[in-house]
């Protein structure tokens, strides 16, 4: 099934749900950990139904749902295609479904406190470092390249962080390498780098804001709040 672009998603006006890095995100909040099981229990049989079912985390208070299709397709420039991990029409179709079950249950929607969490790694010899941290990170050599055509590395069960990397130069003085990049609802975005600020963070680059801005502390650690604003509803 092909994979669908930020606008194609935006179109699909998923009001309880966000786009964050490869999936959609929801949050709903329920009245105790027996009324989340009970939900959890009925998402799944309309999974059933769809033949596909959410990543499901769950707590006294919430139940938090993930929606990606493992094997979409994906066209690059040539017209080569890849099975990669990212959001496809049936994830929009049980997302919707989704929403109308928590309706039933009168359960509430929180998109805003949603979020994922990726680490990013710059290096100038991805596929050379990569089996190192497919093996370290997730036990299987088979995480590198899983779900993109890319060395990132995934494990299929969504234990760890997505590790991908990103390019950098030679360079022989250290620096730092690795940055963590935190995705958030758009609606949210500002708030959280104020609140970054506010701690005593710095902002080092919102050129690619609101997509992307670069925040700093008080050492130099980086750290990244990204908005996929392609999938954002356009006001």
């Amino acid at each position: 099934m092909d994979m669908l672009k930020g606008e194609q998603i935006a179109e699909a006006n998923l009001t309880d749900w966000r786009k964050l890095a490869q999936g959609l995100h929801a949050r709903y909040v329920v009245d105790d950990f027996g009324a989340g099981a009970r939900f959890v229990a009925a998402v799944g049989e309309a999974g059933d139904a769809l033949g596909h079912h959410p990543r499901v985390s769950m707590g006294n208070g919430y139940v938090d749902l993930k929606l990606v299709t493992d094997d979409a397709i994906y066209r690059d420039d040539e017209g080569t295609e890849h099975v990669v991990e990212w959001v496809t029409q049936q994830d929009v179709d049980l997302a919707r479904r989704i929403t109308e079950i928590a309706a039933d249950h009168q359960f509430d929607a929180d998109p805003a406190s949603v979020s994922d969490i990726e680490l990013g790694l710059d290096t100038a010899h991805s596929a050379t470092i990569a089996p190192v941290w497919a093996v370290l990170l997730t036990g299987s050599a088979e995480a590198q390249g899983r779900g993109t055509p890319s060395d990132e590395i995934r494990d299929a069960t969504a234990r760890v962080p997505n590790l991908w990397f990103g390019d950098a130069d030679e360079h022989e003085t250290p620096r730092q390498r690795f940055h963590l990049e935190v995705y958030v609802a758009p609606e949210v975005a500002e708030q959280r780098i104020a609140a970054a600020v506010a701690a005593g963070g710095t902002v080092v680059d919102d050129s690619n804001a609101p997509s992307l801005t670069v925040i700093a502390d008080q050492d130099g650690n980086k750290g990244i709040v990204c908005v996929d604003v392609s999938a954002a509803k356009k006001k």
